[in-house]
């Protein structure tokens, strides 16, 4: 069957001039044509919910999955008005103990404080007919996480943000894409759907569904390479 790339956005805004790891941007202009192009090549857009049937093999056809990590703010600015021009959805994984605040797991890191959206950004982006996925409490590294602890961070952001929103949280991310056995195993006991990982590669039907690989998509990239990692082994041979 054939493969499905799920794209890993963070956020669709300019780089700041200076800051570290500017591939976590990607300009609005450039987000704009990837996903044009997608459209161009016949593929839909759509959100880790909605191409779960995907996911599992049970139907076929010319998908892409799109997520954005964290919950920024540019997400809703730039990224909404272009995937519903287009008729997309996508998955924003959300931070549940930073809503409405900022990166504070890596701004020094970083050198900038990037805002997070808010409690009425959230539900605008919900409204618009995108999904909210959870990404724990805190941004931790779930590997040095006591069981009690993790249980928490993990559980306890779907909870937070189905409290908050209203509506059911079925997706999850691990936080730095770290995710063994027991981070997995604890994922499915708190009754996510799925959950996607940063291990390089576009996803096979029928799969794990609580160790997804994904697709990096990096503003550091020449142009080339977004087709490159949607239509060939480019990111399956990593």
């Amino acid at each position: 069957m054939r493969p499905i790339p799920i794209l890993m956005y963070h956020n669709i805004a300019a780089a700041p001039r200076g800051v570290k790891l500017r591939g976590l941007y990607v300009s609005p202009g450039r987000f704009a044509r990837q996903m044009q192009l997608l459209r161009r090549l016949g593929y839909q857009g759509l959100s880790m919910g909605a191409a779960l049937p995907w996911l599992r093999g049970e139907r076929e056809g010319k998908v892409a999955v799109v997520t954005f990590d964290d919950g920024y703010v540019d997400n809703l600015e730039h990224a909404l008005p272009v995937l519903r021009g287009l008729g997309f959805s996508a998955t924003c994984f959300v931070v549940s103990g930073a809503v409405g605040s900022y990166n504070r797991w890596d701004a020094e890191q970083l050198g900038v404080r990037k805002p997070l959206m808010d409690a009425t950004g959230l539900r605008a982006w919900q409204a618009a007919g995108m999904e909210i996925g959870a990404h724990t409490r805190t941004h931790p590294h779930l590997p040095q996480l006591a069981a009690t602890d993790l249980e928490g961070e993990i559980r306890g952001s779907r909870q937070d943000l189905e409290e908050l929103l209203g509506l059911p949280v079925t997706q999850f991310c691990y936080p730095y894409g770290e995710a063994g056995e027991r981070e997995m195993t604890a994922a499915q006991a708190a009754g996510y759907a799925a959950a996607v990982t940063v291990r390089r590669g576009r996803a096979r039907p029928g799969e794990s569904l609580w160790s997804l690989p994904r697709v990096s998509v990096g503003g550091h990239h020449a142009p080339h390479v977004f087709p490159l990692q949607i239509l060939t082994r480019h990111e399956d041979r990593h």
